[in-house]
Order: C-alpha cells, then sequence, then structure tokens
C-alpha cells in the first residue's frame, strides 16, 4: 500500500495503542486538505475548481460545492482550535462569502430554487457560519452580512427533495432565525415534523419513503437535526426559544422536546454502530455516497459532542482514528492533497451521476470531533478495541433487515443483506449495486462498472435467458432477521418471459461462513446462478475451482469462496477489469445449474470469505446439507452443529409487516 502523501505527527502508542493517531493527526489531515485547495480557488475564493469529472449541476456548482464543502471542515478546525489558527483560512473563506454573495464578482453562487444542488452547499455554509460566528459572521462587513442573509432567504418557502434534503432547509432556515433575520418558522417544523415519517424504531430511519438504509442515516438523518438544535439552543441543550414565521425577525423557535429525542434516537443507533467497522479501520462497504469517506466517522463524533453517545471514550475515538488512518494509509488524500472521486483513488463507477469533482469533500462531516476541546476523554483516553478485535461477532438488524458478522482472527465484516433496496414503496423499482447484492463487507465491493452490473455475478443470484441475460433483485421484501440468520423475498424478471418469478432466500450465520439457501420459481430451460463476494486487487487474482466450488484469492491472501451444497451442477470465476473500487482487477466465484426443470427448487450455498486458507474441497466433504419435503434445509457441520433453515412457497409466504 502507498505511504500517507503528506507529513504525519509521531505516533502514540500509549494513548493510542490500535492507531498510534492523537488529536494532532486529525490537525494535520485537516490542514494538508484545506492548504491543497489554494490553488484550485477563483480569484475571490467564493469556489473551488476542483479537477476531474463535472457533476450534473454545472461548473459553478461543483465551484459552490467546493467552496461550502471544505469551509466545513475549516469551519471544525477554526472552533475547534478557538480561532488559534492561520489567519489566513479566516480571511480566506470570509472573502469567499463575500464574492459568493456579490452578484457582480464573477463569482456569484447560483441562487436557491426548488430541489438545486446549492440547497445542499447551503446547509455546510450555515453550519459553518454558526461554528466560527466570533471569528467569521460578527466580524464580516453589514453589508456582506445583508447579502448573505439574502442568499439564505432563497430558501424560505421552497420546496426540496423529500429526504434527507429537508434537513438543509431546517438548518439553513434555523441559521437565519439565529442572526435576526427573516424566515420561515413551518418550513423548520415541516422538515423536522417530516422526518417522524421515516423514523422506524431503534435509532433507524429511513432516508425518505421506502428502505433506503445506508450511511446517509448516521451522517444526515442524525447529523442534521442535532446540528440544528446546536444552532437553535447555542446553550447546548436544545431548550426552546421564541419563534417567528416568515413574517418575522430573529427567535429560534420552541424546540418542543425534540433535540432530547434525537439524542436517545442516535445513542440506539450508536449501540451496534462500531459492528460496521473491521480491524483494519475500514467501513462496510454499502450504500452510495461512498467517496465521502470519513464522513462515516461523524455520528461517533456527534454521540459525544451530543453527550448522547453510549461508546466509551477511547471507542469512539478508536473507531474514527482507525477509519480515518486506513484511508491515509492507502493514499487518501492523494499525492495532490485532493480527495478524489472514488473509493482509495479515483474510480467513476463507485461515485454517482449527480457527483461532481468537490462531491467527495462531504467527507468534512467525519472532522466534526475537532469541535470536542483537546482535554474532552475522547481525545485524552486510552483507545478501546472495536468490537472485531475483541471477540467474533454476530449482529441482526431488524429495521435494515441485515445481519453483521466479524470474525476476529481477520478483522473483517460482512453484511448479509436482506432488508435494505434504496426503492420507493410504490412504482417502478430499480436495482443498484450497492443497495441489491446479498453480501457487503469491509474488505470487498460489488462490481460497479457497467458491463459488470450488467452481468450480476458477485453476491447475486440470477435466472439467466440463453442469451445470458441475468435477472435483477429489485424489490425486497424482508421477511425475518435474528438470532444469526435474516430472509427476504424479491421478484425476479426475465426478459423474453412473462410475469414475475419470486425468489425466497434464507441466510444462517455459522463462525465465519454464511449458509444461503435460495427457494425458487424459474421458467424451464433457463439457467440458474449464485457468485459470492468479489476480490479485487492490484495483480490478477488467482483462481481455482472443482466440481462443486470455486475460489478466488488475492496476492494479501483475501479469499471468497463458493461450495455448493445442494441443487448445483458447475463452478465457475467470472473476472472483470476496472469494475471494482478495490483494485483494477477483480474475479468472482459461482456456482450454476443449467436447464432448469421448470417450477419449484431449491439451491444450498456455503459462503466464505476470509483472510484464512481456504479448503473448498474439504468443506465440500465434510458439511452435509439435506432438503425435506416441507422445505426445511438441514445443514450439519463436522463440528456437530446443524442449522435448519425454513424455506417455504415462495408465492404464499408474505412480508413481516413489522419489518
Amino acid at each position: 500500500m502507498p505511504a500517507p502523501h503528506f507529513a504525519l505527527p509521531p505516533t502514540d502508542r500509549v494513548l493510542s495503542p490500535r492507531t498510534g493517531w492523537t488529536r494532532a493527526h486529525w490537525e494535520a489531515l485537516a490542514d494538508r486538505q484545506l492548504a491543497a485547495l489554494v490553488p484550485y480557488a477563483t480569484p475571490g475564493g467564493a469556489q473551488y475548481r476542483l479537477p476531474g469529472r463535472a457533476g450534473w449541476s454545472g461548473v459553478v456548482s461543483d465551484g459552490l460545492e467546493g467552496y461550502a464543502r471544505s469551509f466545513l471542515l475549516a469551519a471544525f478546525r477554526i472552533a475547534g482550535a478557538g480561532g488559534d489558527v492561520d489567519p489566513a483560512l479566516v480571511e480566506r473563506y470570509a472573502r469567499g462569502l463575500a464574492a459568493g454573495t456579490d452578484r457582480d464578482s464573477g463569482e456569484a453562487w447560483p441562487e436557491l430554487t426548488d430541489c438545486s444542488q446549492q440547497m445542499v452547499e447551503a446547509a455546510s455554509v450555515a453550519i459553518g457560519l454558526h461554528e466560527t460566528r466570533p471569528w467569521i459572521w460578527d466580524r464580516l462587513d453589514t453589508r456582506v452580512q445583508e447579502r448573505v442573509v439574502d442568499w439564505f432567504s432563497g430558501f424560505v418557502g421552497r420546496r426540496t427533495w423529500d429526504n434527507n434534503w429537508r434537513l438543509f432547509q431546517v438548518v439553513s432556515e434555523q441559521f437565519l432565525a439565529s442572526v435576526g433575520a427573516p424566515y420561515s418558522q413551518s418550513d423548520i417544523d415541516g422538515g423536522l415534523d417530516r422526518i417522524e415519517d421515516w423514523y422506524r424504531g431503534d435509532g433507524w430511519y429511513s432516508d425518505g419513503d421506502g428502505r433506503n438504509y445506508d450511511y446517509y442515516i448516521g451522517w444526515a438523518m442524525h447529523l442534521y437535526p442535532l446540528l440544528w438544535a446546536r444552532i437553535a439552543d447555542p446553550g447546548g441543550t436544545g431548550a426552546d426559544g421564541t419563534g417567528a414565521d416568515s413574517s418575522g425577525t430573529g427567535g429560534t423557535g420552541a424546540d418542543g422536546g425534540r433535540a432530547k429525542v434525537y439524542r436517545e434516537r442516535l445513542g440506539q443507533f450508536l449501540a451496534s454502530y462500531p459492528q460496521f467497522f473491521g480491524g483494519d479501520g475500514a467501513p462496510v462497504h454499502q450504500g452510495r455516497s461512498l467517496t465521502y469517506r470519513f464522513a462515516a466517522a461523524a455520528p461517533v463524533w456527534l454521540g459525544a459532542l451530543a453527550d448522547c453517545t453510549p461508546l466509551a471514550p477511547g471507542l469512539t475515538r478508536r473507531l474514527a482514528s482507525g477509519t480515518a488512518r486506513h484511508f491515509v494509509e492507502r493514499g487518501v488524500p492523494d499525492e495532490r492533497g485532493l480527495l478524489p472521486l472514488g473509493w482509495y483513488g479515483t474510480h467513476l463507477p463507485t461515485t454517482q451521476a449527480y457527483s461532481g469533482p468537490a462531491s467527495p469533500y462531504w467527507a468534512s462531516k467525519g472532522f466534526l470531533g475537532l469541535l470536542l476541546p483537546a482535554d474532552h476523554p475522547v481525545w485524552t483516553e486510552r483507545e478501546l478495541p472495536l468490537p472485531v478485535e475483541e471477540s467474533d461477532q454476530c449482529t441482526a438488524l431488524p429495521v435494515p433487515g441485515w445481519l453483521l458478522h466479524g470474525t476476529r482472527h481477520d478483522g473483517i465484516v460482512r453484511l448479509v443483506n436482506h432488508g435494505s433496496d434504496h426503492n420507493p414503496l410504490t412504482g417502478p423499482a430499480q436495482d443498484d449495486p450497492h443497495y441489491a447484492k446479498f453480501g457487503y463487507s469491509t474488505a470487498t465491493a460489488p462490481e460497479t462498472a457497467p458491463r459488470a452490473w450488467e452481468r450480476a455475478v458477485d453476491g447475486h443470484l440470477a435466472l439467466l435467458t440463453p442469451d445470458g441475460t441475468a435477472s435483477r433483485r429489485r424489490r425486497i421484501h424482508p421477511l425475518t432477521c435474528a438470532d444469526g440468520m435474516a430472509s427476504s423475498r424479491h421478484d425476479a424478471e426475465l426478459p423474453g418471459y412473462a410475469g414475475q418469478f419470486p425468489v425466497e432466500t434464507v441466510s444462517a450465520l455459522h463462525g465465519p461462513w454464511e449458509v444461503r439457501a435460495h427457494r425458487l420459481r424459474a421458467p424451464a430451460g433457463v439457467a440458474v446462478r449464485e457468485g459470492g463476494h468479489a476480490v479485487a486487487d492490484e495483480a490478477r487474482p488467482h483462481a481455482e475451482q472443482g466440481p462443486g466450488w470455486a475460489l478466488v484469492r488475492t496476492e494479501s491472501g483475501l479469499t471468497s469462496a463458493v461450495v455448493a451444497l445442494f441443487g448445483w451442477e458447475t463452478s465457475g470465476v467470472a473476472r472483470e477489469v476496472e469494475a471494482n473500487a478495490y483494485g483494477p482487477h477483480s474475479a468472482t466465484p459461482y456456482l450454476r445449474i443449467d436447464g432448469h426443470p421448470g417450477g419449484d427448487t431449491v439451491h444450498v450455498t456455503l459462503h466464505v470469505l476470509t483472510r484464512d486458507a481456504v479448503r473448498p474441497e474439504a468443506l465440500r466433504e465434510s458439511v452435509s446439507c439435506e432438503v425435506a419435503d416441507d422445505g426445511r434445509v438441514l445443514v450439519d457441520f463436522p463440528d456437530g452443529a446443524r442449522l435448519t433453515l425454513q424455506t417455504s412457497d415462495p408465492t404464499v409466504r408474505t412480508p413481516d409487516p413489522t419489518l
């Protein structure tokens, strides 16, 4: 792996035995990113026009994005140091405010209009201005303050997209209220009321209607309501004040006890959040906007900042520092000091079409911990190990429909997905490789290049037409999720075949392994294929296959294997190039049966993802499987353990309404 591309302070293995990182490392990482942006600033500093693929909102919007998202990082750095930073940093962002809100500057920010990208960026500017108020806002010329207010006022009464975007309006208009400017209390209340419709329990929101579970729950759905509370109640209690509607000025609006509820929910969410992180600091690679990288640490810092975390201070820092160190040691930021569009290096298939060259700077949210003073316990207490560093882990999360299982010996955390599909509740459903797979992990990524996604081999159960077209897993109907088992149903569609073909899948965990049983209905003559995890590396992964099994392995020893337990005929390996965020060469093991007889069939696979040695022939010989007439799948292991997986007629089984 490449060495960090900038100088870091000496490690402290007494205070931080797991990562060696201290607050000084975070400050150095922030400073490197901020300094690297300077050459890309427009003359007045209102935009940062970075190299890379343009976003779909245009170059001016991309430039605003560069300013706003990096201002969030600058704000945490300035406020966290009590203003004791290079004065040029403060002056640079103050100048940018003046130029960005000046219609005649040649660098003016686009006006806030319905559902515009600048709504996203306005929220970052609002948070940054609130946190740096003594050093920036209070020192701005009155005319500049008025122009800033005028720009933010474009939010009042506007329509946003009906998801986490509602919260951009909430924090932006609360900032208007905090500086005595006109705002709409009904806009604020409406946004906060709307997220109540998306709260699902156990600390989990969905990001809008549907089953939208990913890192946005932490870095948006929990983050903005509690940052709103900081603006509404600078004393830190979220207490009530006086409000006004668009015709009024000043006031903060009645809290109505919201902040207390938000703290309780974040505390619940954080209780299992460390389970998403591997021993090397990597977060599970699932969901959209993964190019925000460090932002995965935002909710743990927020829990400490809002004094609602169930995590010990040493665990909070170990998780956050481990995540930051993970990327830094793999070349992020890059040689230029920039955050490229991708996971490690540039990899556009990992990103979404709306992302521009400055989009990765939402990573700034991961530096929220700098707002905590240097003598706070998160900075002074000794690091504690992550759950996966202490023992093997198995966690069921019924709301998103996920099983998390981590293995101490290799530090890998795997996510088994039986619930998140990122689709609306009704209407046409789409599939996305960051949501549709059965399996994700901290060591692998799905194949996301268009040609690889069209093949849909990794992490997928596919019905295949004679020309090789694969069925898709679009809308996922969760069934159960508890005690190391989870199940779901989806309806496969095949071009050229009438109707839908139901597939019910049950996953059960045993040690480092997942047993996955599918009961499906398919037309006669099609093929059925199941793929394991894709592994990727700088070098071409090694591949082996034999009767009833296939295996791929990287040079570092990361191994993915599939072993046929019931209902499969052949095996193989699918290779891709430049399709995976983890490396240019990738490979996926798979099992297959050709000439499906028609009607209902059962197919059972043992999935392995490990850094340990794997002998799939021995697994195939030692693990037995029986499928009973009543749909039960009985799997016996050589240690005497038996797993019973209940499959049923997938056309009859209905989803659990509580899920």
